[in-house]
């Protein structure tokens, strides 16, 4: 599979598929904060505290999200869901 992909452009199954090919990739670690996937996030991603009223009822029944650029929608890489929450609360991303 050639990665990246635009996130926007495929269906649900396809993104399970894309982040799956993204933890090979990364050799099961997250692409924000370097732990396994496996695992919760470094302690220093933990401490900040997270506003879940900024995010989808759901997002945080899936342990490993799918990053992607919200501006031209590419797909970046495999992260924790809580690695993802302060990607977009902290840095718009």
């Amino acid at each position: 599979m050639n990665l990246p992909v635009n996130y926007n452009a495929i269906h649900w199954r396809k993104r399970k598929l894309v982040r799956e090919e993204y933890i090979k990739h990364q050799k099961g670690k997250c692409y924000y904060c370097g732990q396994s996937l496996k695992e919760k996030p470094c302690s220093c991603i933990q401490c900040l505290p997270i506003n879940k009223n900024l995010f989808p009822n759901n997002f945080f029944n899936y342990p490993i999200h799918l990053h992607h650029d919200h501006d031209t929608g590419m797909t970046v890489g495999a992260v924790h869901n809580y690695c993802n929450a302060v990607l977009w609360q902290y840095h718009g991303k």
